[in-house]
């Protein structure tokens, strides 16, 4: 149903005048199944919003709606929802014309691909961009969740559980590549006519606002993932994030794991490193707060993980913690670089907040410049910052150029001043020689500045 387009630098095919459909689906799993929420954000490349709709979807009286630790959806709220082909028509709608983008565009294309064949649509093929591939191509991050990606670039707010939260995200990331990073097409996107359907109702769900993340939350955006990630390390990340988890849960998400093929040792080893990964964060600069413990032995409980550690709180230090502020290549790359070396990366300005970052971006005016000095946080400029911050050593001094000693000058002048001596020793034989009037001037013109210099070289120094 859809095929990701390749994308370049300069040199491509621009995005002006192109219309991004950002979709977000929730499901019942990990493998290709159906779909219990939809939700797609229409936007212009400047990013400004053209429309959005949003749905719960009954995949059936008899299906479970799946893990809703991480999306929060219950089996009654879905007893009253469309079906995904009612649903249809007004998304196709909503898409005609435009690129669809999706974060991991893999998993969505799969899961509609499924939802279509079932309800017995046939689909042309649509262009379509991936905002995890996309953010591969220029930024280095420990991992590619959704969540981590908005933070690294600057997208405020944090995506929460609904569709709608994330769709509203991912198209703020698609308009920055192409924006701020200047992506382009590397074929131009092809938009085929889409099927005309008839449009069903829609049931929106209520959408809470995220809670303040935690520093749960936060360490789970500096654990590494290969770039392919893990579906279901991804999932349980998601469910950790606020640190409460339950055993029953933890029982739910391990069943979506085995129902996509996952062995039960490999979910209790992908519980081990979840939990070995935090406690190496939570060390790693040498100040382990009561909260990160407990937040930690929480986590490590509800997987089952026992052998967690003895984690204890470190008396006194404060751990480095940095917020970025700009909207600059410049400044994204910094925030890129604070949670690839493992440093917590704030979303706001606390007192707990040791280095303030701004780029160019940022007026001198800024309130939080002068509110950031008054809590003790450093305030440094974005291109000094992997030095303050150790992540780089300070430039070394140049050194310098040593002045020629006085015995070398006086040596060397003597040997110009002799230079000179023979041009004008040669000048005089020459002449009586027959040489050419022009060739002599120019003989003794030189002989004449290797004297002159020479004499300069090596007359006294000054007492």
């Amino acid at each position: 149903m859809i095929e990701s387009l390749s994308l370049l630098g300069a040199g491509g095919h621009p995005a002006h005048g192109t219309d991004f459909t950002a979709v977000d689906v929730r499901t019942t799993g990990l493998r290709p199944g159906r779909v219990v929420e939809l939700a797609a954000v229409r936007v212009h490349a400047d990013g400004s919003l053209v429309g959005e709709l949003t749905t719960l979807v009954d995949p059936g009286a008899d299906v479970s709606p799946g893990p809703s630790v991480v999306h929060g959806i219950t089996r009654g709220e879905l007893d009253d929802a469309p079906s995904f082909g009612a649903v249809l028509g007004p998304l196709l709608d909503l898409c005609a014309g435009s690129v669809i983008v999706a974060h991991d565009l893999a998993f969505v294309t799969a899961f509609l691909d499924f939802e279509t064949q079932f309800a017995g649509v046939r689909m042309p093929v649509l262009p379509g961009v991936s905002t995890l591939a996309a953010a591969q191509s220029v930024v280095r991050l420990p991992n590619y969740r959704l969540a981590t990606v908005a933070h690294a670039l600057g997208v405020s707010g944090r995506p929460g559980q609904t569709a709608l939260s994330r769709a509203r995200t991912v198209a703020a990331l698609v308009t920055g590549m192409f924006g701020r990073y200047g992506c382009t097409f590397a074929t131009q996107p092809v938009f085929p006519g889409l099927p005309r359907l008839a449009g069903g109702r829609l049931l929106p769900r209520g959408e809470a606002v995220p809670a303040e993340p935690g520093w749960m939350a936060e360490a789970l955006e500096r654990v590494a993932a290969g770039r392919t990630g893990d579906a279901y390390l991804d999932l349980l990340a998601e469910a950790v994030s606020d640190q409460h988890l339950s055993r029953a849960e933890v029982a739910a998400l391990a069943a979506s794991a085995t129902e996509a093929g996952l062995s039960e040792g490999r979910v209790r080893t992908t519980h081990e490193q979840l939990v070995t990964a935090l406690r190496h964060i939570a060390e790693r600069d040498g100040v382990v707060t009561a909260v990160e413990a407990r937040e930690l032995r929480q986590v490590a409980t509800a997987l089952g993980v026992t052998d967690a550690g003895d984690l204890r709180p470190a008396a006194g230090g404060k751990p480095t913690r940095v917020l970025v502020l700009g909207t600059t290549v410049a400044a994204d790359g910094m925030r890129a670089r604070v949670l690839a070396e493992g440093v917590q990366l704030a979303k706001k300005l606390t007192a707990s907040v040791t280095h303030l970052v701004v780029d160019a971006t940022v007026p001198a005016t800024e309130p939080r410049r002068a509110r950031a000095a008054e809590l003790g946080a450093e305030v440094v400029d974005v291109r000094a910052a992997p030095v303050a911050l150790g992540f780089e050593p300070p430039p070394a001094p140049r050194a310098a150029v040593a002045a020629p000693s006085r015995p070398a000058k006086v040596l060397g002048g003597r040997l110009l001043m002799g230079a000179g001596l023979v041009l004008m020793f040669i000048v005089v034989i020459g002449m009586f020689g027959g040489t050419p009037l022009a060739g002599g001037i120019f003989l003794a013109v030189l002989g004449v500045g290797a004297l002159l210099g020479g004499w300069v070289l090596a007359e006294p120094a000054p007492r």
